[in-house]
């Protein structure tokens, strides 16, 4: 018995001679090209594959995946992806959202606010490649917040943008009757606009405690890290009735590991190198819209 799998390439200006570098790859991993569509625009090409392998299992495609990933081109990147997956009538997709659904990490902004960017910005790197404890990170560059005015808040929610393509991606998957969600280490305070300005069907983040009209440099409740992340994911996956090998994540840093590595299927985007290691899929280039191609969406 076979498997049927699309091998996804996507990138600018993808050459003829870098597509025939991704057709050798894939004939060397032992997968049999059946089909060749193109598509994208004019940002970026996409090339999507039908193929068969023999039968496989996680492991077997998680070994497809590095043999594809180490003969990559530069510029170019290629998703293996399970044919189920791509024609699912309902998928749920779920995404990180400081430097995955914007373009920038709002605890950043606000620390600009007390002087401390520099010093936060590095204890974010830290934390974002896994060095850190998230949540003893987050309580450590909240603190340097207390006494901020509550208005900074409202100043940082106008500098949010969001990530090329996000709007386009979140659009694609309501229109076609999926389901979207995001999960937040930020704040609550600043992923609420957006979520109801994008129509996300569900999201979560950290709650900032403002009291007297300013920041106390807390926050309240539990911590959004990478084990919750993965626990929102099953707990809203099983309320819309979809099964997990019908979701796709999307996230950066070492918080998503744990959302990235249960979902159907986990992309890094723009990601530090230790999630780009373990994901199944790499977005490389800025736009976060080509998760809708390789989810056939």
């Amino acid at each position: 018995m076979t498997s049927n799998l699309a091998a996804v390439s996507y990138g600018v200006n993808i050459s003829s001679e870098s597509l025939n570098h991704v057709r050798r790859a894939l004939a060397d991993a032992g997968l049999e090209v059946s089909s060749e569509s193109h598509g994208g625009d004019d940002r970026f090409d996409v090339v999507t594959a039908s193929v068969t392998s023999g039968p496989a299992t996680a492991g077997d495609l998680a070994v497809l995946r590095r043999k594809i990933a180490e003969t990559a081109v530069a510029g170019v990147d290629t998703a293996i992806v399970p044919e189920g997956l791509r024609q699912a009538s309902r998928k749920l997709l779920i995404m990180d959202v400081d430097s995955t659904l914007i373009q920038q990490e709002v605890i950043e902004l606000l620390a600009e606010y007390a002087g401390k960017r520099e010093e936060v910005a590095a204890v974010t790197e830290a934390a974002m490649r896994g060095e850190l404890d998230f949540a003893q990170s987050l309580h450590a560059r909240v603190a340097v917040l207390a006494g901020l005015p509550a208005t900074v808040v409202d100043s940082v929610r106008q500098e949010v943008r969001l990530s090329l393509g996000a709007a386009e991606l979140v659009a694609a998957f309501k229109e076609a009757g999926h389901v979207v969600a995001v999960v937040s280490g930020g704040f609550n305070q600043i992923l609420g606009p957006i979520a109801d300005e994008l129509g996300l069907d569900y999201w979560i983040a950290n709650e900032l405690e403002i009291l007297d009209g300013a920041l106390t440099g807390k926050v309240l409740g539990a911590v959004i890290d990478r084990a919750a992340k993965e626990k929102y994911l099953r707990e809203w996956a099983a309320a819309e009735g979809i099964g997990i090998e019908h979701t796709i994540a999307v996230g950066d840093g070492a918080n998503d590991l744990d959302m990235l590595g249960a979902a159907g299927i986990g992309v890094a985007f723009n990601a530090k190198p230790a999630v780009r290691a373990v994901a199944d899929a790499v977005i490389t280039m800025p736009y976060l819209d080509a998760v809708r191609h390789i989810a056939n969406v």
